[in-house]
């Protein structure tokens, strides 16, 4: 929707607000500059057929005055976005028309920074530009690469600006931007066109051509205005969005009230945005409001369609009312949509407590660790298993324990389950471990042996001969006194967002020769990584940005909350669905780890080396081949994981199953590795 201001007249973007319109764009120069323009060029071509301007002369436009816009700063101003001339051609093959057009376009990019246009809505000034043409004559596409040039070059006159780039979402050659009243286009000269005919159909020349700039409504039968299934589905999408889209309705006449303000006009159902003007210039008092709504709803009684005046704007208010509310998932990731975060790195830093608290928070994740241990118990009892414990109770241990949440469902595993155990907790961190002296005194009333060490270099659970078990180990070495004893359940969280890339294998290598050699339990006892290739044009702007501070950047993975991203891979679609809804992506497992008792000591090779030293049982390698049936980008590799704890329990980020396995888990997002 466009309309035209006179300041410092706020009449439109009231009557706009009033109709629960969002925002309102705005053309930015005045159709007498239009007028100077078109006169300035004309001019210019008529004096080279006659031979009084040079070939390699462009014409420069003066600079605005004040009867070439009508835009001042000001708060009306900052209400409105910028809407560049729709005649400008910045792909023109024609050198003369697209220096014209580009001069236009950095005279209105630059003046609209200057009013503020659209800061109320973002804190930053908004600007749309119309997008390339595409063809012309028989070439098509060629000009895209001088437009996007046009646009970063834009970009740099104001670093508190936004550009919009407004391209349909499907490329129509007879489309292409010659309807568009007063366009530069057909001053372009015969010598930079290629005639003949014109290329064939292509649905995603839009995409195409949209890339290279990024890397330099159908009636239905009550004649509403309304969208397909597979549009409203991409609608409700984009509405989940961490940043609220621009939907820009285009093309829906006059705003009601603006030509006749004593007209009285419905309102679209919905609320108005929260940055909408709470004054408005002319607010109706008490008497005038109810008087206004007994009219509204006598026309709606005896109106045989209350469609109103603005019905594609009600048609997007409904579809924003019938979003289902946002899960407590959503709520808590909102924030990290697309955001770039590093590993976490426990075993080199000792994580601060609000580190822990935040995943402490995921109570679906131990709710499955506590079911599995609880399974664990049973199976141990029911199927009579020795236990490792000279007191009669099964070993369990929790390694790299933090602030103690596995430790408490263990215990609260054993209670339920009416198994009773020997419950052991190993903390390297040694803030973390002051805590968990804390509820082992207050909470867990003395039944948790705690150790403070690496679980590496720890020996084991141990009873000194003489005496009973104490509370709390310590972390000096142990004397030949001591009398260890296997492990019967090990429990540990060392898992990272691929599964292997942070604590885990390596960290449990050095205590799984601690398990009952038997029976011995490891909870998780295996773990999937798996790919996929995706599209991600913001995160691979933000790491471009990144690498000039930074060059390792672009080799470092990432844990990322994936939303503004595209599966490059997917399944066909359903015959039943529509062609443009895409399948289920294709995401591939690249390597599975498991854990449980140690294989039986065999003899050592030859050689005298040790496989366990070098971590060469822990190196894997995977090749992969990923169907991907249409264009596009690949910025990097998408990962995820699923881990077995127990028999049937299990947890995953796998997009296509997480919602049956471990729906709404918090714990993991998933992991993207960049390419260059």
């Amino acid at each position: 929707m466009e309309a035209s201001i006179s300041p410092p007249s706020g009449l439109p973007v009231y009557y706009a607000q009033y109709c629960n319109y969002d925002m309102v764009t705005t053309p930015i120069t005045t159709p007498l500059f239009h007028s100077r323009v078109l006169a300035l060029l004309s001019n210019h071509i008529t004096g080279l057929k006659e031979g009084r301007n040079a070939d390699n002369e462009t014409p420069t436009i003066p600079g605005l005055s004040p009867a070439d816009t009508t835009l001042t700063p000001g708060d009306i101003t900052s209400q409105l976005i910028g809407y560049v001339s729709p005649w400008i051609d910045l792909s023109s093959p024609d050198p003369i028309v697209y220096n014209i057009s580009r001069q236009v376009l950095e005279l209105e990019i630059s003046y609209a920074a200057f009013c503020g246009l659209g800061n109320a809505h973002c804190g930053f000034g908004i600007v749309v530009v119309p997008g390339p043409r595409l063809q012309y004559g028989s070439s098509h596409g060629e000009g895209v690469a001088q437009y996007a040039h046009a646009i970063k070059a834009a970009l740099a006159l104001s670093h508190f600006t936004q550009i919009l780039v407004h391209m349909p979402i499907m490329y129509h050659p007879d489309q292409d931007g010659e309807d568009v009243e007063g366009s530069l286009s057909p001053f372009a000269r015969p010598q930079y066109i290629d005639e003949g005919s014109k290329s064939k159909h292509d649905p995603l020349g839009t995409w195409d051509a949209w890339h290279i700039i990024r890397t330099t409504f159908v009636p239905n039968v009550k004649d509403y205005s309304v969208l397909t299934k597979d549009h409203q589905a991409l609608i409700h999408r984009y509405m989940r969005l961490r940043t609220p889209p621009w939907i820009l309705l285009c093309d829906v006449g006059p705003i009601p009230g603006i030509d006749n303000p004593e007209a009285t006009f419905p309102r679209a159902d919905g609320l108005i945005d929260a940055n909408a003007s709470s004054d408005p210039p002319f607010p109706p008092t008490p008497a005038e409001a109810a008087e206004l709504q007994q009219q509204q709803d006598q026309q709606r009684r005896t109106s045989k369609s209350s469609k109103g005046l603005t019905p594609q704007l009600s048609y997007i208010r409904n579809l924003q009312h019938r979003q289902p509310s946002r899960t407590m998932h959503e709520q808590h990731v909102t924030f990290y949509q697309d955001y770039l975060q590093g590993p976490l790195q426990p075993l080199a830093h000792n994580l601060e407590s609000s580190t822990y608290e935040t995943f402490e928070k995921d109570n679906i994740k131990y709710d499955l660790y506590e079911q599995a241990i609880r399974k664990a118990l049973i199976d141990w009892t029911q199927q009579n298993k020795p236990v490792s414990s000279p007191h009669g109770h099964i070993v369990v241990a929790v390694v790299g324990a933090g602030r103690g949440p596995l430790v408490t469902r263990a215990l609260k595993a054993s209670e339920d389950a009416s198994v009773k155990i020997e419950m052991w907790a190993v903390e390297k961190n040694p803030n973390a471990f002051v805590l968990l002296q804390r509820h082992n005194e207050l909470e867990w009333q003395g039944q948790v042996h705690l150790v403070r060490s690496d679980m590496r270099s720890w020996k084991g659970p141990c009873h000194p001969p003489s005496s009973t078990a104490p509370p709390l180990r310590p972390s000096s070495p142990q004397t030949q006194t001591n009398k260890h004893y296997p492990i019967d359940i090990l429990i540990s969280e060392l898992l990272g967002s691929f599964a292997d890339n942070e604590l885990s294998p390596e960290c449990l290598d050095g205590i799984t020769p601690l398990l009952n050699p038997t029976h011995g339990i490891s909870i998780p006892e295996s773990y999937t990584s798996y790919l996929t290739p995706i599209a991600a044009p913001r995160l691979h702007a933000d790491i471009l940005a990144l690498t000039p501070r930074d060059p390792t950047a672009p080799n470092t993975p990432y844990v990322v909350m994936l939303h503004a991203v595209d599966y490059l891979s997917t399944s066909p679609s359903p015959p039943e669905t529509s062609p443009s809804v895409a399948g289920e992506p294709v995401i591939l497992p690249a390597w599975s780890f498991t854990h449980g008792p140690p294989p039986k000591q065999t003899d050592p090779p030859a050689d005298g080396s040790s496989s366990s030293k070098e971590n060469k049982h822990n190196e894997r390698s995977a090749r992969l081949a990923f169907p991907v049936p249409h264009r596009g980008a690949c910025h990097g590799l998408a990962g995820y994981f699923e881990a077995v704890l127990y028999a049937d329990v299990e947890l995953s980020t796998h997009p296509l199953r997480m919602e049956r396995k471990s729906r709404d888990m918090l714990s993991w997002f998933p992991i993207y590795f960049p390419l260059k």
